[in-house]
């Protein structure tokens, strides 16, 4: 079978279970480190991935994502003849299922033990101590997480509350002032889709704590699960202490 990916995680996922399925990926799409190695050519980006070119490697199927990608791209790849198969991942238990219905129904893999050991992680998980935080994922203008998010789902799971989880929006634009008058004891920055640093990010919040997390644990559903749980909590808590 012949995989185009048009999302980093799930390139990941995929990439890991069965190398050599992926003959195109996004330029985002960097793990592992090895995908040119496994004949994965890059078309474009996530949001405007080059078309033709998808069409052009012939694949059987083109794995998306309803929020990363856009619906008149995965249209004009219908409309080429192309099976799309779109998933939706809006909290842990949707990531485990799609993940599974990829890999094992559409790609008729035998379930990778990673997926085990990812659910089997996140099964031990504790929550900490309650903390109420605000989760930037821009700036210039700044957006935080809002409601029925991937990431907001995970951080809830290990004991960090976002104050903007019942927000009408999913990512919505808040001004910085408004963000740092805000009730909270934490701010939490990965470094994707922004790429906030101890640099760029922590001093829009003088004397509040700050988390620097790792993008792809927080907001990746794929392999990366299974160290979610330890990489987070351990940034988490040492920013909180």
């Amino acid at each position: 079978m012949r995989v185009v990916s048009l999302v980093p995680s799930l390139t990941e996922a995929v990439a890991v279970t069965a190398p050599g399925l992926l003959v195109g990926v996004t330029d985002w799409c960097t793990h592992p480190a090895d995908l040119g190695r496994q004949g994965a050519v890059r078309i474009g980006g996530t949001k405007n991935p080059d078309v033709a070119a998808v069409t052009a490697l012939r694949p059987d199927l083109v794995v998306a994502n309803e929020e990363e990608n856009r619906a008149p791209d995965l249209a004009e790849l219908r409309a080429a003849g192309l099976e799309v198969l779109v998933t939706e991942v809006r909290g842990l238990p949707q990531a485990f299922a799609e993940l599974d219905r990829l890999l094992v129904r559409a790609l008729g893999l035998t379930r990778p033990r990673w997926l085990d050991e990812a659910e089997e992680a996140w099964a031990r998980v504790e929550p900490g101590r309650g903390l109420r935080a605000v989760v930037p994922v821009w700036r210039r203008p700044w957006m935080v997480l809002g409601r029925d998010t991937f990431a907001g789902d995970l951080l809830a799971r290990l004991g960090v509350h976002n104050v903007y989880a019942g927000h009408p929006e999913r990512y919505p634009r808040v001004p910085l002032a408004e963000l740092a008058a805000a009730d909270w004891d934490l701010v939490v920055l990965p470094d994707e889709p922004y790429a906030f640093t101890r640099e760029d990010g922590p001093e829009a919040f003088p004397g509040r704590p700050a988390a620097l997390v790792s993008g792809r644990h927080l907001t990746w559903y794929g392999p990366s699960l299974a160290e979610a749980p330890q990489v987070l909590g351990a940034a988490l808590a040492a920013a909180a202490r």
